[in-house]
């Protein structure tokens, strides 16, 4: 009796160690470069265990295990992507602003350094705080654990996962384009503004001059602006939890 209680149990808690470990990855927060690999080792299998005798995982004997694990990986990774587009989108529309600002230009000073990241880096920090203060981890957890409910173990259609992902990709480019929108079109104004200038006084070097402009300009724009932004980010990420359950409800057979 022991031996087959054990025998069912091992695989069931691989399948299910399999799925949890693959979002704990690539979940915001916990899958962060910051957060300690033994920390998300230690939680993927402190999950397993305690989801392990509260599924039943039913594996025929004409199901092919690869293909379960295959499905097992699919759903993981466009689990964690999607709780992630926000993340990836505010970082995006960060690295648009350094472009447009102009902080990016020290990679052509120095290739060694590669672009400046540092908006990318504050909107992030500024995304995941808020993440956290609305107890958005708290709600993808119980989304996670939903999720064998409405997708067992290994079955899952494939047919809408294309279209889910190409809405998603579409979500997160209109979300990166509106947060980094006020500093592009003022940036794109000081250039109109400078190149009347440079029509007017050629003598002056134009480069030199308007980089402080434009790094002046769009830190007053994004200082001014900093309450839009908490705003917009706010709601974006709390419509993740919807996000990930419209995906697992395009995933169900």
């Amino acid at each position: 009796m022991t031996n087959q209680l054990i025998s069912s149990y091992i695989p069931a808690f691989i399948f299910i160690l399999l799925r949890v470990g693959i979002v704990i990855m690539l979940l915001p927060f916990f899958g962060s470069r910051n957060f300690p690999a033994q920390m998300k080792i230690g939680l993927s299998v402190a999950f397993a265990l305690i989801l392990t005798p509260l599924i039943e995982i039913k594996i025929a004997n004409n199901e092919l295990i690869p293909l379960m694990v295959m499905r097992e990986i699919i759903l993981g990774i466009a689990f964690g992507f999607t709780a992630r587009f926000v993340f990836f989108a505010i970082e995006m529309s960060g690295q648009i602003i350094s472009n447009a600002m102009g902080l990016s230009i020290a990679q052509s000073f120095n290739p060694e350094i590669g672009q400046s990241t540092e908006m990318s880096q504050l909107f992030g920090f500024i995304a995941m705080l808020i993440f956290l203060s609305i107890d958005a981890h708290h709600d993808l957890i119980y989304v996670f654990v939903k999720s064998y409910e409405l997708l067992p173990g290994g079955e899952i259609s494939l047919s809408g996962l294309i279209p889910s992902v190409v809405s998603i990709v579409k979500v997160m480019f209109i979300i990166a384009l509106k947060l980094s929108a006020p500093v592009v079109m003022t940036m794109v104004v000081s250039h109109i503004m400078l190149g009347f200038v440079y029509k007017a006084a050629p003598q002056i070097n134009i480069f030199f001059v308007a980089y402080p402009i434009y790094i002046f300009v769009g830190f007053i724009v994004l200082l001014i602006g900093l309450p839009m932004i908490l705003t917009v980010t706010n709601g974006y990420l709390g419509s993740i939890t919807e996000e990930v359950t419209k995906l697992l409800n395009s995933l169900r057979g």
